[in-house]
């Protein structure tokens, strides 16, 4: 599903953000991307997102080189993709429902279809009946589960998160990944960029260790570390 092929990523200043990463991550797999502040976990998933270009390397999504893919082929490819914040970039000025929605419109969708939609991702992260509240209304925890409908709702086949319990509890946290788990338990391959340590190794999933750019640890579940 995600191959990454030598990928280095230097910018005009000279910053080498990542340095000849290779990994693979199947389809349905869930894993998590870990390193310290600096390591090029962002980039890495800017990359994914297509924020921004590797320098050298093959990025591959299905054997498919998305170094190669065109600029106007880029939002199709998106549609695949789900990104998931830390700080959630919900628009404050609209509903819950809104918020959720606003993938579907922008894709074209029509109303009844993004309707049923809206809901049935509201449902999945238990907050359906929040649809008609405003992001402010709502706690922490509940505004990150509005972020994962929202990523979810064109029910991508690659899921990803950028520090998605960062400002949260290890209450909240464990039942964020909860969530991450059942996505990728119907199929849905996840990759989590986080460096809650604590809370990974509470779960038994692969881990993927950057620092300086480089992949340093490709370890597999924390249980086996």
């Amino acid at each position: 599903m995600i191959c990454f092929d030598n990928v280095s990523k230097r910018y005009p200043t000279g910053l080498e953000a990542l340095k000849r990463i290779s990994f693979e991550v199947a389809a349905g797999e869930m894993a998590f991307l870990t390193g310290p502040s600096g390591a090029g976990k962002s980039t890495l998933l800017k990359l994914l997102m297509l924020m921004e270009r590797p320098s050298s390397g093959a990025l591959l999504i299905n054997g498919k080189n998305l170094t190669r893919l065109s600029r106007s082929a880029i939002p199709r490819y998106r549609r695949q993709i789900g990104v998931v914040f830390q700080n959630h970039q919900l628009l404050s000025d609209r509903t819950v429902f809104e918020n959720v929605a606003l993938p579907l419109q922008i894709s074209g969708y029509p109303p009844s279809e993004t309707g049923r939609r809206v809901r049935a991702a509201l449902d999945g992260v238990g907050l359906l009946d929040k649809e008609s509240h405003y992001p402010l209304t709502l706690s922490g925890g509940q505004q990150q589960r509005v972020g994962i409908a929202r990523a979810v709702v064109h029910k991508p086949k690659i899921l990803l998160a950028d520090e998605p319990t960062g400002n949260l509890d290890p209450v909240l946290s464990a039942e964020i990944m909860a969530l991450f788990r059942r996505f990728q338990n119907v199929g849905v391959t996840v990759l989590i960029a986080t460096h809650d340590l604590s809370l990974i190794h509470t779960l038994d999933h692969r881990i993927i260790c950057l620092a300086d750019g480089m992949l340093i640890s490709d370890g597999g579940s924390a249980s086996g570390a």
